[in-house]
Protein backbone atom coordinates (compact mmCIF):
# COMPACT_ATOMS: atom_id res chain seq x y z
CA UNK A 1 0.00 0.00 0.00
CA UNK A 2 1.44 3.83 -1.10
CA UNK A 3 1.24 6.11 1.84
CA UNK A 4 0.43 9.32 0.41
CA UNK A 5 -0.74 11.27 3.63
CA UNK A 6 1.33 11.01 7.04
CA UNK A 7 0.55 13.53 10.17
CA UNK A 8 3.08 14.50 12.81
CA UNK A 9 2.82 15.65 16.18
CA UNK A 10 6.19 17.20 16.20
CA UNK A 11 7.16 17.26 20.25
CA UNK A 12 9.56 18.90 22.51
CA UNK A 13 9.30 15.47 23.91
CA UNK A 14 8.05 12.53 22.03
CA UNK A 15 7.24 12.48 18.01
CA UNK A 16 3.92 10.83 16.96
CA UNK A 17 3.42 9.74 13.50
CA UNK A 18 -0.23 9.17 12.90
CA UNK A 19 -1.45 7.41 8.98
CA UNK A 20 -5.09 7.57 7.97
CA UNK A 21 -6.38 3.91 8.02
CA UNK A 22 -4.10 3.23 10.32
CA UNK A 23 -3.92 5.49 13.65
CA UNK A 24 -0.59 6.22 15.30
CA UNK A 25 2.10 4.11 13.80
CA UNK A 26 5.31 5.96 15.88
CA UNK A 27 5.64 7.19 18.84
CA UNK A 28 8.47 7.07 20.01
CA UNK A 29 11.36 9.97 21.55
CA UNK A 30 12.05 13.68 20.00
CA UNK A 31 15.65 12.79 20.31
CA UNK A 32 18.52 12.25 18.25
CA UNK A 33 22.47 10.99 18.97
CA UNK A 34 24.82 12.56 16.73
CA UNK A 35 28.88 11.81 16.73
CA UNK A 36 31.04 14.71 17.76
CA UNK A 37 34.02 13.60 15.14
CA UNK A 38 32.14 13.48 12.07
CA UNK A 39 28.70 15.17 12.52
CA UNK A 40 27.09 11.76 11.84
CA UNK A 41 23.36 11.06 13.05
CA UNK A 42 23.52 7.54 15.31
CA UNK A 43 20.31 7.04 16.39
CA UNK A 44 17.34 9.10 16.55
CA UNK A 45 13.97 7.51 18.51
CA UNK A 46 13.98 5.30 21.26
CA UNK A 47 17.74 4.12 20.69
CA UNK A 48 19.01 7.34 21.41
CA UNK A 49 16.99 8.53 24.28
CA UNK A 50 18.52 5.02 26.17
CA UNK A 51 21.54 7.12 25.26
CA UNK A 52 20.83 10.31 27.61
CA UNK A 53 23.04 10.84 29.88
CA UNK A 54 24.94 7.83 29.51
CA UNK A 55 27.08 8.99 26.68
CA UNK A 56 31.11 9.70 26.53
CA UNK A 57 32.21 12.81 25.08
CA UNK A 58 32.36 11.98 21.19
CA UNK A 59 28.80 11.62 21.11
CA UNK A 60 25.53 14.20 21.99
CA UNK A 61 22.66 12.49 22.38
CA UNK A 62 20.16 16.00 22.59
CA UNK A 63 16.61 17.38 21.68
CA UNK A 64 16.84 19.03 18.85
CA UNK A 65 12.93 20.94 19.93
CA UNK A 66 13.25 23.03 22.61
CA UNK A 67 9.91 24.51 24.05
CA UNK A 68 8.02 23.27 20.91
CA UNK A 69 9.98 25.08 18.24
CA UNK A 70 13.16 23.79 16.39
CA UNK A 71 15.99 24.74 18.08
CA UNK A 72 18.54 23.01 16.15
CA UNK A 73 17.53 23.02 12.27
CA UNK A 74 19.95 20.02 10.68
CA UNK A 75 19.33 17.58 13.37
CA UNK A 76 15.52 17.92 13.52
CA UNK A 77 15.69 17.39 9.30
CA UNK A 78 17.80 14.56 9.98
CA UNK A 79 15.06 13.12 12.79
CA UNK A 80 11.99 14.05 10.63
CA UNK A 81 13.65 12.02 7.66
CA UNK A 82 13.94 8.96 10.05
CA UNK A 83 10.10 9.61 10.90
CA UNK A 84 8.86 10.02 8.08
CA UNK A 85 11.10 7.08 5.95
CA UNK A 86 10.31 4.27 9.31
CA UNK A 87 6.47 5.18 8.49
CA UNK A 88 6.71 4.76 4.23
CA UNK A 89 8.72 1.59 4.68
CA UNK A 90 10.86 1.85 1.95
CA UNK A 91 8.59 3.16 -0.26
CA UNK A 92 10.35 5.95 -1.57
CA UNK A 93 8.33 6.20 -5.36
CA UNK A 94 5.66 8.56 -3.11
CA UNK A 95 6.97 11.53 -1.18
CA UNK A 96 4.18 11.50 1.15
CA UNK A 97 2.07 14.87 1.45
CA UNK A 98 3.00 15.70 5.86
CA UNK A 99 1.01 17.30 8.11
CA UNK A 100 2.61 18.83 11.40
CA UNK A 101 1.25 20.47 14.40
CA UNK A 102 2.67 23.30 15.72
CA UNK A 103 2.49 25.39 18.98
CA UNK A 104 0.00 28.28 18.15
CA UNK A 105 2.27 30.96 19.38
CA UNK A 106 4.90 30.50 17.28
CA UNK A 107 6.51 33.00 14.86
CA UNK A 108 6.39 32.83 11.29
CA UNK A 109 10.35 31.95 10.59
CA UNK A 110 9.51 29.17 13.70
CA UNK A 111 7.27 28.03 10.75
CA UNK A 112 9.06 28.83 7.83
CA UNK A 113 11.61 26.47 9.05
CA UNK A 114 9.23 23.51 10.31
CA UNK A 115 7.99 23.85 6.59
CA UNK A 116 11.18 23.64 5.13
CA UNK A 117 12.85 20.61 7.28
CA UNK A 118 9.93 18.76 6.70
CA UNK A 119 9.99 19.33 2.67
CA UNK A 120 14.15 18.60 2.86
CA UNK A 121 13.12 15.69 4.75
CA UNK A 122 10.74 13.88 1.74
CA UNK A 123 7.72 15.50 1.89
CA UNK A 124 5.74 16.61 -1.52
CA UNK A 125 3.80 19.16 0.57
CA UNK A 126 3.98 20.40 4.01
CA UNK A 127 0.94 21.57 5.91
CA UNK A 128 0.87 23.35 9.11
CA UNK A 129 -1.51 22.95 11.91
CA UNK A 130 -1.73 24.53 14.70
CA UNK A 131 -1.77 22.02 18.09
CA UNK A 132 -4.57 23.24 19.82
CA UNK A 133 -6.85 23.23 16.71
CA UNK A 134 -5.09 19.15 16.11
CA UNK A 135 -5.73 18.39 19.72
CA UNK A 136 -9.39 19.56 19.77
CA UNK A 137 -10.02 17.40 16.19
CA UNK A 138 -8.35 14.73 17.51
CA UNK A 139 -10.35 14.82 20.87
CA UNK A 140 -13.71 14.68 18.81
CA UNK A 141 -14.44 18.13 19.28
CA UNK A 142 -16.86 19.54 16.73
CA UNK A 143 -14.55 22.71 15.94
CA UNK A 144 -16.82 23.57 13.00
CA UNK A 145 -19.89 24.48 15.40
CA UNK A 146 -20.93 28.11 16.46
CA UNK A 147 -20.12 26.84 19.78
CA UNK A 148 -17.17 27.82 22.36
CA UNK A 149 -14.85 24.81 23.39
CA UNK A 150 -11.57 25.25 25.44
CA UNK A 151 -8.93 22.74 24.81
CA UNK A 152 -5.95 22.43 27.23
CA UNK A 153 -3.17 20.89 25.19
CA UNK A 154 0.11 19.88 28.14
CA UNK A 155 3.35 18.69 25.90
CA UNK A 156 6.82 18.72 26.93
CA UNK A 157 7.65 21.55 26.25
CA UNK A 158 4.44 23.89 26.11
CA UNK A 159 1.03 24.14 27.42
CA UNK A 160 -1.80 25.60 24.31
CA UNK A 161 -4.83 27.16 25.72
CA UNK A 162 -7.74 28.06 23.76
CA UNK A 163 -10.92 28.77 23.33
CA UNK A 164 -12.07 27.26 19.38
CA UNK A 165 -15.48 28.01 17.78
CA UNK A 166 -16.50 28.17 13.93
CA UNK A 167 -13.08 26.68 13.18
CA UNK A 168 -10.52 29.38 13.87
CA UNK A 169 -8.92 30.16 17.64
CA UNK A 170 -10.86 32.86 19.34
CA UNK A 171 -8.35 33.30 22.82
CA UNK A 172 -5.35 31.18 22.82
CA UNK A 173 -1.77 31.87 24.92
CA UNK A 174 1.24 29.37 24.40
CA UNK A 175 3.27 29.26 27.78
CA UNK A 176 6.39 27.19 27.70
CA UNK A 177 5.33 24.79 30.54
CA UNK A 178 5.30 21.28 29.74
CA UNK A 179 6.57 17.90 31.09
CA UNK A 180 10.56 18.83 30.83
CA UNK A 181 9.87 22.05 32.97
CA UNK A 182 8.31 19.72 35.60
CA UNK A 183 10.92 17.30 35.09
CA UNK A 184 13.46 19.82 35.93
CA UNK A 185 11.75 21.34 39.27
CA UNK A 186 11.37 17.57 40.67
CA UNK A 187 15.23 17.13 39.89
CA UNK A 188 15.89 20.76 41.46
CA UNK A 189 14.03 19.62 44.39
CA UNK A 190 15.29 16.61 44.92
CA UNK A 191 18.94 18.18 44.76
CA UNK A 192 18.38 20.87 47.48
CA UNK A 193 15.92 18.95 50.04
CA UNK A 194 17.91 15.38 49.90
CA UNK A 195 21.24 16.69 48.12
CA UNK A 196 20.84 13.89 46.11
CA UNK A 197 21.57 14.10 42.02
CA UNK A 198 19.87 13.09 39.80
CA UNK A 199 19.08 13.12 35.95
CA UNK A 200 16.31 14.13 33.66
CA UNK A 201 15.35 10.30 33.03
CA UNK A 202 14.92 9.68 36.69
CA UNK A 203 12.82 12.96 37.67
CA UNK A 204 10.63 11.56 34.68
CA UNK A 205 9.95 8.70 36.35
CA UNK A 206 9.22 10.08 39.63
CA UNK A 207 6.80 12.32 38.12
CA UNK A 208 4.81 9.31 36.26
CA UNK A 209 4.84 6.83 38.83
CA UNK A 210 4.28 9.39 42.23
CA UNK A 211 3.30 12.82 40.69
CA UNK A 212 0.31 14.55 41.71
CA UNK A 213 -0.89 18.03 41.14
CA UNK A 214 -2.50 18.42 44.43
CA UNK A 215 -1.26 17.06 47.87
CA UNK A 216 -2.75 13.69 48.34
CA UNK A 217 -4.85 12.36 51.62
CA UNK A 218 -2.29 10.47 54.13
CA UNK A 219 -3.68 7.31 53.27
CA UNK A 220 -3.25 7.53 49.46
CA UNK A 221 0.07 8.87 49.71
CA UNK A 222 2.67 7.45 47.06
CA UNK A 223 6.61 6.79 47.75
CA UNK A 224 9.53 5.42 45.75
CA UNK A 225 13.08 4.92 45.91
CA UNK A 226 15.12 7.55 44.20
CA UNK A 227 18.70 6.70 43.59
CA UNK A 228 21.34 8.91 42.53
CA UNK A 229 24.31 11.03 43.44
CA UNK A 230 25.51 12.19 46.35
CA UNK A 231 26.35 15.65 46.54
CA UNK A 232 28.31 15.77 49.76
CA UNK A 233 30.16 12.56 49.17
CA UNK A 234 29.91 11.96 45.68
CA UNK A 235 28.87 8.55 46.29
CA UNK A 236 26.24 6.76 44.73
CA UNK A 237 22.85 6.60 47.52
CA UNK A 238 19.12 5.97 47.43
CA UNK A 239 16.05 7.70 49.07
CA UNK A 240 12.94 7.57 49.06
CA UNK A 241 10.81 10.26 47.95
CA UNK A 242 6.75 10.54 48.46
CA UNK A 243 4.10 12.25 46.59
CA UNK A 244 4.16 14.92 48.18
CA UNK A 245 7.31 16.23 47.36
CA UNK A 246 6.75 15.77 43.82
CA UNK A 247 3.54 18.19 44.02
CA UNK A 248 5.75 20.40 46.46
CA UNK A 249 8.29 20.98 43.61
CA UNK A 250 5.91 21.49 41.03
CA UNK A 251 3.82 24.15 42.48
CA UNK A 252 5.78 27.08 40.79
CA UNK A 253 4.94 25.40 37.41
CA UNK A 254 1.28 24.38 38.23
CA UNK A 255 0.06 28.48 39.48
CA UNK A 256 1.81 29.47 36.36
CA UNK A 257 -0.15 27.13 34.20
CA UNK A 258 -3.13 28.29 36.25
CA UNK A 259 -2.84 31.55 35.32
CA UNK A 260 -2.52 30.99 31.53
CA UNK A 261 -5.83 29.34 31.60
CA UNK A 262 -7.44 32.18 33.64
CA UNK A 263 -5.57 34.47 31.11
CA UNK A 264 -7.54 32.65 28.33
CA UNK A 265 -10.84 32.66 29.83
CA UNK A 266 -10.64 36.24 30.39
CA UNK A 267 -9.76 37.28 26.85
CA UNK A 268 -12.83 34.81 25.71
CA UNK A 269 -16.25 36.73 24.46
CA UNK A 270 -19.34 36.57 27.21
CA UNK A 271 -21.22 34.11 24.81
CA UNK A 272 -18.40 31.56 24.27
CA UNK A 273 -17.55 31.65 27.99
CA UNK A 274 -21.21 30.84 28.58
CA UNK A 275 -20.41 27.76 26.18
CA UNK A 276 -17.41 26.41 28.23
CA UNK A 277 -19.12 27.01 31.44
CA UNK A 278 -21.91 24.59 30.15
CA UNK A 279 -19.29 21.95 28.58
CA UNK A 280 -15.80 22.54 30.48
CA UNK A 281 -12.55 22.53 29.70
CA UNK A 282 -10.94 19.15 27.65
CA UNK A 283 -7.68 18.53 28.87
CA UNK A 284 -4.83 16.72 25.94
CA UNK A 285 -1.36 15.95 25.97
CA UNK A 286 1.07 13.81 28.05
CA UNK A 287 1.08 16.55 30.85
CA UNK A 288 -2.73 16.20 31.60
CA UNK A 289 -2.36 12.72 32.85
CA UNK A 290 -0.68 13.91 36.03
CA UNK A 291 -2.61 12.99 38.90
CA UNK A 292 -5.50 15.32 39.99
CA UNK A 293 -4.66 17.77 36.95
CA UNK A 294 -8.26 18.23 36.14
CA UNK A 295 -9.01 18.43 39.52
CA UNK A 296 -6.54 21.30 40.11
CA UNK A 297 -8.12 23.22 36.90
CA UNK A 298 -11.45 22.66 37.69
CA UNK A 299 -10.97 24.24 41.24
CA UNK A 300 -8.69 27.23 40.15
CA UNK A 301 -11.39 28.19 37.60
CA UNK A 302 -14.41 27.23 38.40
CA UNK A 303 -14.72 24.92 35.37
CA UNK A 304 -15.22 21.43 34.89
CA UNK A 305 -12.38 19.80 33.54
CA UNK A 306 -12.03 16.89 31.87
CA UNK A 307 -9.30 14.68 30.35
CA UNK A 308 -9.63 13.72 26.51
CA UNK A 309 -9.78 9.86 25.91
CA UNK A 310 -6.36 8.60 25.06
CA UNK A 311 -5.05 12.16 25.56
CA UNK A 312 -1.54 11.66 24.62
CA UNK A 313 -2.66 10.77 21.01
CA UNK A 314 -5.21 13.61 20.63
CA UNK A 315 -2.68 15.87 18.47
CA UNK A 316 -0.84 13.26 15.80
CA UNK A 317 -4.93 12.10 15.70
CA UNK A 318 -5.98 15.59 14.66
CA UNK A 319 -3.00 16.29 12.16
CA UNK A 320 -4.27 12.65 10.14
CA UNK A 321 -7.97 13.55 10.74
CA UNK A 322 -7.31 17.04 9.10
CA UNK A 323 -5.26 15.73 6.61
CA UNK A 324 -7.86 13.67 5.32
CA UNK A 325 -10.58 16.14 5.47
CA UNK A 326 -8.16 18.77 3.76
CA UNK A 327 -11.81 20.98 2.67
CA UNK A 328 -13.58 20.19 5.67
CA UNK A 329 -10.52 21.88 7.79
CA UNK A 330 -9.13 24.50 4.89
CA UNK A 331 -9.77 27.50 7.47
CA UNK A 332 -7.83 25.58 10.29
CA UNK A 333 -4.87 24.81 8.39
CA UNK A 334 -1.86 26.96 7.55
CA UNK A 335 -0.96 25.20 3.93
CA UNK A 336 3.00 25.68 1.91
CA UNK A 337 3.70 23.76 -1.06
Amino acid sequence: MFIKKIGIDLGTAYTLVYIPKRGIVINEPSVVAISVLDNKVLAVGDEAKEMIGRTPDSIIAARPLKDGVIADYRTTESMLKYFINKAVGGMKIFRPEVMIAVPAGITSTERRAVIDATLNAGAKAAYIIKEPIAAAIGADIPIGSASGHMIVDMGGGTSEIAVISLGGVVANTSVRIGGNKYDTAIAEHIKKKYNLAIGDRTAEEVKIKIGSAQFLPKEEKLSMDVKGRDMISGLPRTVTVNSDDVTEALQNELQSLIAAVKSVLYQTPPELSADIMDKGMVLSGGTSLLRNMDKLLSQATGVSAYVADESLLCVARGTGIALENLESYKRSILSAK
